[in-house]
């Protein structure tokens, strides 16, 4: 057996451990050679606004340019450290990670940051009046609501104590007319009917389903795409809009059934943290926002909250003790009403809706 020199061992030890010490001191060092000014940067900027970006050159570097980015797409590049101004106008809402590239000395390093975009519109708070009240099922946990034709179709939860289904439902006298029973493994959601099609979320079980909107037979099931919860639906006749619980709305594919963008719901100084149930009102998406009995009326091309429906005098008239959270809209076209209810409530109220 031939025995190593225990000397050259060390030797070679300590040069691999000074050799990687001095590549980790010179990564670390490089890292903090520049880095975004952000003493100027505000919390939360307005889509109208623009923002002065500099960099805080750390180490008297010369800069010979930089390239900035967001969300890793190049909007554009300075000589030197010259200022860049970005105008946030037309720029996603939400959370945007900016980065700068920056070019020295024959090496390259990296900055980052991020803001987050609010719209630059201040809502308009809309107006209604009562067309009419109708019974409703007091056990019927809605998570969606929609007109197919003239027939309301609803779809429930499952809570504690309840069966989830969707059915066909005969507004008039809240009962109804047809019905399909979930299995007990699925949490039902948000309903929305395209192409002679219903389509059906769950919450938490990634799953979908697909029905024939005439017989209320099963078509197939679908695995979403993403990682998100299923809550609301609607659809403008091409794309279905699929909320997940937070201030995201996702435009779905109905027929790869693929989640392909995302739109972030914002007012001009805050993010709507949970949309609801869904429903397309004349080229826009009216949304409930969970734990409130209230309407955001959104550009669905933006995320914009253009108004807000306060509804909450209306949930003072449920009689139903357990009755929970205002969810549920239907647009009735023939009418321009809106049907809208509740988790458990004893009624369903069709409203005319104003500025």
């Amino acid at each position: 057996m031939k025995l190593r020199n225990p000397l050259i061992t060390i030797s070679l030890g300590f040069s691999i451990v000074a050799a990687l010490t001095v590549a980790s001191c010179n990564d670390e060092d490089k890292s903090n050679y520049f880095s975004f000014d952000e003493n100027n940067m505000k919390p939360l900027y307005q889509a109208t606004e623009k923002l002065d970006l500099t960099l805080l050159n750390n180490e008297n570097k010369t800069i010979d340019s930089v390239a900035y980015f967001i969300d890793d797409k190049k909007v554009s590049s300075v000589k030197g450290n010259g200022k860049f101004t970005l105008d946030l106008s037309g720029k996603k809402l939400g959370y945007q990670n900016l980065k700068a590239l920056v070019y020295f000395e024959g090496d390259t390093v990296s900055a980052k940051t991020r803001i987050e975009v609010a719209s630059g519109i201040t809502p308009k708070l809309l107006k209604y009046t009562v067309v009419n009240t109708y019974d409703h099922d007091v056990n019927a946990f809605t998570e969606g609501l929609e007109f197919y034709r003239d027939t309301l179709i609803e779809s429930t939860g499952t809570p504690e104590g309840y069966k989830g289904y969707f059915a066909k439902i005969d507004y008039k006298t809240g009962k109804t007319i047809k019905r399909v029973d979930l299995d007990p493994q699925y949490f039902g959601e948000g309903i929305t009917i395209i192409n002679g099609k219903i389509y059906q979320l769950t919450w938490q079980n990634l799953t979908g389903f697909i029905y024939d909107a005439n017989t209320l037979k099963k078509i197939k099931s679908f695995t979403y795409d993403k990682k998100v919860e299923g809550w609301g639906m609607t659809n403008d006749g091409k794309n279905i809009y699929h909320s997940d619980g937070t201030e995201k709305i996702w435009t779905m594919d109905p027929e790869t059934q693929k989640l392909t963008d995302f739109i972030n719901v914002y007012t001009n100084d805050s993010k709507i943290k949970a949309v609801n149930e869904l429903e397309w009102v004349n080229g826009k998406i009216y949304g409930n926002i969970w734990q409130k009995d209230a309407i955001a009326v959104i550009n669905p091309k933006t995320g914009a909250v253009e108004g807000v429906l306060d509804l909450s005098a209306l949930r003072a008239k449920v009689t139903n003790k357990e009755a929970e959270v205002l969810n549920g809209i239907a647009y009735n076209k023939k009418t321009n009403t809106l049907f809208v209810t509740g988790k458990n409530w004893n009624k369903m109220f069709e409203i005319k809706v104003t500025e």
